[in-house]
C-alpha cells in the first residue's frame, strides 16, 4: 500500500509543479533561479527523452500503459520483493503516468527544470524514471545480497 501511496506522491508533485509552470509561464518564457546554471523554462515536449520519437504519439501513450500494467502486476505478484526493487519499479511506473496524462490531456509533456550542464529540459515525472531506474540497476546488480534482507 505504502509504494501505491508513494506514486500517488510522485503524480501529485509532477502534476502540481506541470499546471504551476502552465499558469505562470508563456511557452518558452524562463525564470533563473540559480541565474544562468538552473532555469524554470516551459518547454512543451512531443516527444519523449531529449524530443526523440517526436510525432510518436500513439507509441508513446501505448508504451507506458503497457509498462505501468506490468509493472503493477509484478509487483501484486511479488509481493515478498525487496523493498528497493518495489521502490524502484513504482518510481518508474509513477514517473510514466505522469507524462501520460500530459500527453493524454494536452498532446504533449511539459517540461520545466534547466540546467545549463545538461542541456535537456526535464520534468519531475523524468525525475522518477531516471532515479527508479537508477535504484533498479542497485537492485538487479545487488540482488543476492539485497534478498538477504527483504522489507
Amino acid at each position: 500500500m505504502r509504494y501505491f501511496i508513494a506514486a500517488a506522491g510522485i503524480l501529485l508533485a509532477d502534476q502540481l509543479v506541470k499546471a504551476a509552470v502552465r499558469a505562470a509561464l508563456p511557452v518558452g518564457g524562463a525564470v533563473a533561479v540559480l541565474g544562468d546554471f538552473f532555469r524554470i523554462i516551459y518547454i512543451r515536449n512531443d516527444g519523449a527523452a531529449w524530443g526523440i520519437l517526436s510525432g510518436m504519439r500513439g507509441f508513446l501513450m501505448f508504451f507506458p500503459l503497457v509498462m505501468t500494467a506490468l509493472i503493477v502486476i509484478f509487483l501484486l505478484k511479488n509481493r515478498q520483493m525487496h523493498w528497493l526493487g518495489k521502490l524502484s519499479l513504482t518510481m518508474i511506473a509513477a514517473g510514466g503516468v505522469g507524462n501520460f496524462i500530459d500527453r493524454l490531456v494536452f498532446g504533449y509533456v511539459t517540461d520545466m527544470f534547466s540546467f545549463s550542464l545538461f542541456p535537456p529540459v526535464f520534468n519531475v515525472a523524468d525525475i522518477a524514471v531516471t532515479v527508479g531506474c537508477g535504484l533498479l540497476m542497485i537492485f538487479v546488480f545487488r540482488g543476492e545480497k539485497l534478498s538477504q534482507k527483504r522489507g
